[in-house]
């Protein structure tokens, strides 16, 4: 290889980093340049379902695809909220404890199930994300049952600013762990074992137990994603979790793409943000929202981050039939 094309491969391999840093820059000085309350509070928003987004992919890295997600995330945002609001226990410890506390029944309901495969895990997650919001409305003294909690303490209370800033570091390094996650060996593994568990558990690679490591991991930071929802809404209900919260958590992943780390990132950015941009259309949402999977799904199977390939493919096939013709002509 000549010096020319180490230059160039060199070069390439740091437009990434460059631009992840580009973003952050404009992340950090975002707010001196949006001077509105309410869009700082989307722009949060969107931070903390970017955790949550960018968990379930961690799961699915594995071939398994969780459908009830959202009642993963339940489990660490009434955590957080029962012992905030209840037991007047500091944010800055039940913020964590409703990380561990999701990851610790996401171990035990793991182990049984990690075993089914495709269709069957996503319906056994469907069904346990009911049941743990049907549980939470059965212990309505501690949670407040359909109606939910109201007063949790805010980790910043009245500061949007300080909020921002506090989430935003909490998803870079959020992000950052999950990236090291998928890849280092065991996230090769995963991969493995979701291109062909057969072939995976042939040399060795223990299918149930980085399955469940995979849960594991997933659901740690989506209870850390609920649990910072808790404080940062003040008020959380059973509504915030059902299985339309879910779906549209499986929407953000697909949406940006599920081959890409990135992926959920973009996703949850477009569907959150937009909406929220044109609050006029708010009550369009779902219909907004089904009408891009649709578009996705027959167009850009592999999401938003497949775009630039897909872009780069068609230029190359055009200049190729333009070739052919004139060659035809000729």
């Amino acid at each position: 290889m000549s010096e020319q094309q180490l230059s160039v491969k060199k070069q390439s391999r740091l437009v990434k980093p460059a631009i992840y840093a580009a973003v952050l820059v404009i992340l950090i000085i975002l707010p001196s340049i949006i001077q509105s309350s309410f869009l700082m509070y989307v722009f949060t928003l969107t931070l903390i379902y970017i955790i949550a987004a960018s968990s379930l992919r961690t799961i699915a890295l594995s071939g398994q695809v969780s459908l009830g997600h959202a009642g993963f995330m339940s489990i660490g945002a009434f955590t957080a909220g029962v012992l905030g609001q209840r037991f007047g226990w500091s944010p800055w410890a039940t913020l964590p404890l409703g990380a561990f506390a999701t990851m610790a029944i996401a171990i035990i309901v793991g182990y049984p199930f990690a075993r089914l495969r495709a269709i069957y895990f996503s319906m056994i997650s469907l069904f346990f994300g009911i049941g743990i919001l049907s549980l939470i409305s059965v212990f309505q003294k501690y949670t407040g049952g359909e109606n939910g909690l109201v007063g949790i303490p805010s980790l910043f209370a009245g500061s949007y600013l300080a909020n921002y800033y506090f989430f935003l570091g909490l998803t870079v390094i959020s992000l950052l762990i999950l990236w090291r996650f998928e890849s280092c060996r065991i996230g090769l593994k995963l991969k493995s074992i979701a291109q062909s568990h057969l072939l995976a558990s042939s040399i060795g690679v223990d299918e149930t137990g980085y399955r469940v490591m995979a849960l594991a991991v997933g659901c740690f930071f989506v209870g850390l994603a609920g649990a910072g929802f808790a404080h940062y809404n003040i008020a959380i209900s059973t509504s915030s979790f059902n299985l339309i919260a879910s779906t549209n958590l499986l929407i953000y992943v697909l949406l940006g793409g599920i081959g890409s780390f990135v992926g959920p990132i973009i996703g949850t950015v477009i569907l959150i943000i937009i909406p929220e941009l044109f609050r006029s259309l708010k009550s369009f949402s779902p219909y907004l929202s089904a009408g891009i999977m649709i578009l996705v799904i027959f167009l850009i199977p592999q999401g938003v981050t497949s775009l630039p390939q897909m872009i780069k493919g068609w230029i190359i096939k055009l200049r190729e039939s333009r070739y052919v013709n004139h060659d035809a002509r000729n």
